[in-house]
């Protein structure tokens, strides 16, 4: 599938028209202070541009991942940073296409409103890294409840949310009986400072990242998505959508580099010219930019088999690995556009340079999907 020009025009003028208010001097304040967008938040819940893959009998939007994809983009696009609030969007897949209809309508109303917030997906664990499957936390059934001990790291945005998306370990974990991992999801505001104590990390960029601890915390079974021990498989699908809407957020931060280095290069004057005029200068944005449209074009196909139902694992990893290129291919190109300048936070080149070097190593990292595309697009023996 092919877009025009005027495809989602009317959605990107509207997100551009929001953007607008939340100029870069705001994220640039929030990074030095390492805060929350909490403003820019309601205002994008308010909207309903955060609830647009809910359906609309629950109060959203109703719209596909190709809309959440240009959302996102847009946002980049103008300076800003779509971490404070895109796990909604990835992570409702799970519960939409396997959650039961008792969640559904218990949540996804108030979700959609902004009275709940959905942020926290808590799969990663220190001693675990990206091997899903050996993650240590567990749920142990209990008459009809669970009680789950553990502890998950890099948790974004738990701070800021009300209900986590929890990866835990149902039945003991074997090589021969891998479906042990169930997916949980849970109301955490009674249980802050008491079960479950959550310890901010800082780090190079302001996503408001923790670690989490759950100490004998008891939900009911009726908190668990689908059935017992297929938490792993339903993740999955939903790790597609966060692929593409990564590399969404990917491009939107190589335009953005390409259009602030494309502007001051015909506007910055050295030695009585421009200094676009360079082909040191020309050629770098011109090979990201090249490297953005690709990446937007495995993105477009990606988004459509999603969006039909279709298998996109391919898609979706090629997508987040060309983009993620593509951005720090721009972000290089327009630091060395800058000079000096670059350096300065003045300027918001530093901040978003820091913040487009996240992509190569998170959500996935890059080797991990060259791992992937050389063990199951190219049939080469697995390597790990």
């Amino acid at each position: 599938m092919i877009e025009t020009n005027k495809d989602w025009i009317e959605l990107r003028d509207g997100i551009r028209a929001m953007c607008k208010r939340f100029p870069e001097s705001y994220w640039r304040d929030l990074d030095r202070e390492r805060k929350y967008p909490s403003s820019f938040v309601k205002d994008l819940t308010k909207a309903g541009y955060l609830s647009c893959l809910i359906p609309k009998k629950y109060g959203g939007s109703g719209l596909n991942i190709r809309a959440a994809s240009v959302i996102l983009e847009e946002i980049h696009r103008s300076g800003g940073n779509g971490a404070a609030c895109h796990a909604q969007m990835y992570i409702m897949g799970s519960l939409l296409k396997h959650g039961s209809n008792e969640l559904k309508e218990k949540y996804l109303y108030d979700i959609a409103s902004g009275d709940l917030r959905l942020q926290a997906f808590g799969v990663t664990e220190p001693n675990s890294g990206t091997d899903t499957l050996s993650i240590k936390t567990s749920a142990i059934k209990n008459g009809k409840k669970y009680i789950i001990n553990g502890q998950k790291i890099w948790t974004s945005r738990a701070e800021y949310s009300d209900l986590i998306l929890l990866l835990a370990q149902t039945q003991k974990y074997n090589k021969v009986k891998k479906n042990t991992l169930s997916l949980f999801l849970i109301d955490m505001r009674k249980h802050i400072g008491k079960e479950i104590l959550i310890k901010p990390i800082r780090t190079m960029v302001n996503h408001s990242t923790t670690e989490i601890f759950f100490d004998n915390l008891e939900v009911s079974e009726s908190c668990i998505i689908g059935e017992e021990g297929r938490g792993f498989e339903y993740i999955l699908d939903g790790l597609n959508a966060e692929r593409l809407l990564i590399a969404a957020e990917c491009i939107g931060d190589a335009k953005y580099f390409i259009d602030k280095s494309t502007e001051y290069g015909n506007q910055r004057n050295v030695f009585n010219r421009p200094i676009g005029k360079n082909q040191s200068i020309q050629f770098p944005i011109a090979k990201a930019y090249s490297r953005t449209i690709a990446a937007e074009l495995v993105l477009l196909k990606g988004c459509n088999l999603f969006d039909t139902q279709k298998n996109c694992a391919e898609e979706a990893n090629i997508s987040k690995l060309l983009a993620a290129e593509a951005s720090w291919d721009a972000a290089e190109a327009t630091m060395q556009t800058f000079g000096g300048f670059a350096f300065s936070e003045e300027y918001n080149i530093e901040r978003k340079y820091r913040e487009t070097r996240l992509y190569q190593i998170a959500p996935v990292s890059t080797n991990m999907i060259l791992a992937y595309l050389s063990h199951k697009v190219l049939g080469f023996p697995r390597s790990y």
